[in-house]
């Protein structure tokens, strides 16, 4: 990552363009410190004051913790182990998000080791997590879906392993995977805006068929961000989210940044 914003800074300033910080300087300073604990691919504690943090816009396997009855996710511990190596004998400092605490009282942050290594990159470009972001927290979604995408072209961590492939736009399939969180790509058959909520169906039975919906109130973040998800027809996107089933499997959109569209 350092090397890549050197290079950007020389063609920058060689250009007469304005250099351009690491992504996460734009955010608040949420403090820094060495890394005491690493709980699994997405979450850590900081040895100061034992404050537990939750990486911003990233999901990593998940391991029980001590949760009973619950199994590990494939790859849980090769996750764990990559952020482990990332942060050994290094401090990080936090880059704080819109909203600085989850429900479990973590801090929601970026995290820059004291190199300038940007560990939600690293580890998407590693290939042990995937871009997981919300309507508060979905900074940097490009740069980070770039990285999850050369991850998953070569086939590293997490991407080796079918469970976490992309999945077609199979109602059949994906009727297996209802409550999980999953990458769906298919070509749009139809986009329309039914009482304020845009459905795009991807086949021709709205009844059965992979759906994904944009309720009225998410609309205006698609206004802002000049993405009009009516002229998705025709257009091969890839989705992510949770899916859930009403109507055959669906996957309901909260920001702009959970539709990609492909070439």
């Amino acid at each position: 990552m350092k090397r890549i914003l050197q290079a950007w800074i020389f063609v920058a300033l060689w250009a007469g363009l304005p250099a351009l910080a690491a992504p996460p300087d734009a955010l608040s300073d949420g403090g820094s410190g060495a890394v005491a604990a690493v709980m699994d691919g997405d979450s850590l504690r900081l040895a100061n004051g034992e404050r537990d943090v939750r990486l911003l816009a990233i999901q990593a396997p998940k391991l029980p913790k001590g949760r009973k009855g619950f199994a590990a996710w494939p790859e849980g511990a090769g996750a764990q182990a990559a952020l482990a190596a990332l942060v050994k004998g290094h401090s990080v400092t936090l880059r704080l998000g819109t909203t600085p605490r989850d429900r479990n009282g973590r801090i929601l942050a970026h995290a820059v080791r004291d190199d300038g290594l940007w560990l939600q990159e690293e580890l998407l470009r590693e290939g042990w997590v995937r871009v997981y972001t919300f309507p508060d927290n979905r900074q940097f979604a490009p740069e980070l879906l770039k990285a999850e995408e050369d991850a998953r072209a070569a086939k590293r961590g997490i991407w080796a392993d079918a469970v976490y492939a992309v999945r077609p736009a199979d109602p059949a399939a994906l009727a297996r995977d209802i409550g999980t969180f999953q990458i769906v790509e298919g070509r749009v058959a139809e986009a329309a805006k039914v009482r304020g909520r845009v459905y795009l169906n991807f086949g021709a039975d709205f009844l059965t068929d992979f759906t994904a919906t944009i309720p009225p109130d998410v609309l205006p973040l698609f206004t802002k961000a000049k993405f009009d998800p009516l002229t998705l027809k025709d257009k091969v996107v890839r989705v992510r989210g949770y899916l859930r089933n009403y109507n055959g499997p669906v996957i309901d959109i909260s920001h702009p940044e959970q539709i990609e569209t492909l070439p």
